[in-house]
């Protein structure tokens, strides 16, 4: 009996494995539809339990014509060329409903990748880069956990609010496109979803702003800063990328000939201190910035900063005047930091990487080691290299962010 499309595709997930269909759903969940109808969200991928499952979403969603291509086109994206290929060999002769049908409508192998589809040639770094996916959720904590880790240190824990009576809000602001084209971010899109991503996993509602001035960063800043929802939450994040100087933030408009369109780093603790920001006051503030100074590199890579030559700069000298801030910087001072122009920077994959599989059971400073680290133990190509650091760190306390809890 003749195999139907649905039975091909049964057979190939279950060849897979689980952790390979962990990785395919991923790519699956990822992928850029052609239309909406193809959009394969969370929530259905949540459901996906086995083999059988998968190969129904496939069908239901791509339609058997269309299933097949699909499926060899992640397959390959996983690297698994074997099964991809045995899976067109396979269905070459089949149509949609099982029946063999003629050799002469097959000319073309089935899901040959056409000059829109994505590439995954770009072997230029390790798997945080071209092959990186971030996983499906973020992992639980559990609650024996925390009471656990509450009992033996709570005197030394920031207070999380119950997550039913809080209300946790994140700022996320990205700056991709520039009055001076030459300073585009491509790759700065996937930085932006995966954080956003990210926050909302951890339990914080995203106030997103893109592609805006210095001014409009100041105003951004200051609006959020007065939000009346920080009385009812436990902790704040504040994310902003784009392009840097030393101790300020490029907004979209600085040129050459408008050098002024700078955002000073001080001005985001200046807002959320203790007395411009009552509400969050001995609550814990992450500020997590991606910028830096310099200039592109290659085509595949590129650094956060100005296009032209560094200006001169002054000496690092902060004055901690603020509590319960806890920064992390993508690069130390005087260097760049570097941005892959499709998949974003190392420094929002490590993050979210480090963040899901250990917020569960690291606070934040041990979390930020762990980035760091990741800096640390990276093989970058060629001359390119950055690390991480933290700045300003004046918490008193743990601060655990329990994810799920």
């Amino acid at each position: 009996m003749v195999k139907t499309i649905k039975e091909h595709l049964e057979d190939t997930f279950e060849d897979l494995g689980e952790e390979k269909l962990r990785k395919f759903k991923i790519k699956l969940r990822d992928r850029k539809p052609e239309n909406d109808k193809q959009v394969v969200r969370q929530a259905t991928i949540d459901k996906i339990k086995d083999a059988l499952d998968l190969a129904d979403v496939m069908v239901n969603t791509f339609t058997s014509k269309d299933a097949v291509p699909v499926t060899v086109e992640l397959l390959t994206a996983i690297k698994e060329h074997k099964l991809a290929e045995e899976l067109r060999e396979n269905t070459r002769d089949v149509d949609p409903v099982g029946r063999p049908g003629p050799s002469a409508q097959s000319d073309a192998p089935v899901g040959r990748p056409g000059p829109s589809a994505p590439s995954h040639g770009l072997e230029v770094m390790q798997p945080q880069s071209d092959d990186w996916q971030r996983e499906l959720q973020v992992t639980p904590c559990s609650q024996s956990f925390k009471n656990k880790i509450l009992q033996e240190n709570g005197q030394e824990i920031y207070e999380v609010k119950d997550k039913f009576a809080r209300t946790r809000l994140a700022l996320l602001i990205n700056n991709r496109d520039f009055n001076d084209k030459a300073m585009t971010r491509r790759g700065a899109e996937r930085d932006e979803e995966n954080m956003e991503w990210l926050l909302k996993e951890l339990g914080y509602q995203v106030v997103k702003y893109t592609n805006v001035s210095a001014e409009d960063m100041k105003k951004a800043v200051k609006k959020f800063a007065e939000r009346e929802e920080h009385a009812n939450s436990d902790s704040t994040f504040v994310v902003i990328m784009s392009h840097g100087k030393r101790n300020a933030i490029l907004g979209v408009h600085y040129t050459k000939d408008n050098p002024s369109d700078t955002f000073p780093v001080d001005d985001i603790y200046n807002h959320l201190n203790s007395e411009n920001c009552p509400a969050l006051r001995n609550k814990p503030k992450v500020i997590l910035i991606q910028a830096c100074r310099g200039g592109e590199h290659g085509r595949v890579w590129a650094s956060d900063g100005e296009p032209d030559e560094p200006e001169e700069i002054e000496g690092d000298d902060f004055v901690h005047k603020e509590k319960n801030f806890i920064s992390l910087m993508s690069c130390t001072p005087e260097t760049k930091s570097y941005r892959h122009v499709e998949n974003g920077t190392f420094y929002v994959q490590y993050i979210v990487d480090v963040f899901t599989k250990d917020a569960h059971k690291d606070h934040i400073e041990e979390l930020f080691r762990k980035v760091i680290r990741r800096f640390d133990s990276s093989d970058m190509p060629g001359s390119y290299r950055q690390m991480a650091c933290k700045d300003r760190a004046s918490l008193a306390k743990l601060f655990y962010l329990f994810p799920g809890l």
